[in-house]
């Protein structure tokens, strides 16, 4: 149950972070430099979702 709840708050953030990129890349002079680590986090974020779920099947 706990790894259930640890995905779904990665979920969350991961959602926060698509947004926040949206937000960036639409503003006119959108930081490319905080784009881009906003990405790496929302892959870090993505990859740890996955290995949860794998383990969580398993």
């Amino acid at each position: 149950m706990a790894i259930d709840a640890r995905i779904r708050e990665l979920g969350n953030r991961h959602q926060s972070l698509d947004l926040a990129i949206q937000q960036e890349m639409a503003r006119p002079n959108a930081d490319s430099l905080r784009v881009h680590e906003m990405k790496r986090q929302k892959l870090r974020l993505k990859e740890e979702i996955q290995t949860l779920q794998t383990r969580s099947s398993s």
